[in-house]
């Protein structure tokens, strides 16, 4: 059975710059073998979390929405793709809110210490991230990084390695970097290999 990827893109820019290292990475993971569900965040219909704390006692979330089936699938995944770029140096809000209705995961870790991912099961996992700026600076990705980092704890599907290309104000197309483009196809690809491989 083959491995299961599940992709954010966080821009809604279909055919731009995201987009394309984005596919190039769900070419790569697929090439590899891995069955990739590509998702197109800012296209879903869902709320941002309205802190009702219905999870705080349950598995699930009191509202029903477009994100409802994501809860089972980031559950039985193996590996998780992000790919955003830098808005107000940070992740752009509906994937934010995507990041954010993830209570059930956070409650059930940490406030009931029953997670949804054994530690085992965590070893397995991982997750790429990919990331675009339109400024040229040092911090840059420290906003959204940390945002990242963050999210990949709470559903356990650990930080692994990331893509990224500041600058793109002035870059434009990122067709004109070949080694980033590459670099994404190749993690993608790599992702494929490790999921479901233990870390010592």
């Amino acid at each position: 059975m083959p491995k299961k990827i599940i992709a954010l893109l966080g821009s809604p820019v279909r055919g731009g710059n995201t987009a394309y290292l984005f596919t190039r990475a769900v070419e790569g993971a697929e090439e590899a073998g891995c069955e990739v569900e590509k998702v197109m965040v800012p296209y879903l219909n869902f709320q941002p979390c309205m802190e009702i704390l219905h999870c705080m006692a349950h598995e699930d979330c009191q509202m029903q929405d477009d994100l409802t089936p994501y809860y089972r699938k980031f559950r039985e995944m193996d590996g998780l793709i992000i790919a955003t770029p830098i808005m107000t140096m940070g992740i752009p809000g509906k994937l934010k809110s995507f990041m954010d209705r993830f209570q059930v995961f956070y409650m059930a870790k940490y406030m009931r210490m029953q997670p949804f991912i054994s530690k085992e099961r965590r070893k397995e996992r991982k997750t790429l991230f990919i990331c675009i700026s339109g400024m040229n600076l040092p911090d840059n990705f420290d906003g959204a990084l940390q945002t990242t980092r963050t999210f990949c704890e709470i559903i356990d599907c650990p930080y692994w390695e990331g893509v990224f290309q500041r600058d793109m104000d002035h870059v434009r197309d990122i067709r004109t970097r070949p080694e980033v483009v590459e670099a994404a196809y190749e993690k993608g690809k790599e992702l494929c290999r490790v999921v479901g491989k233990k870390d010592l």
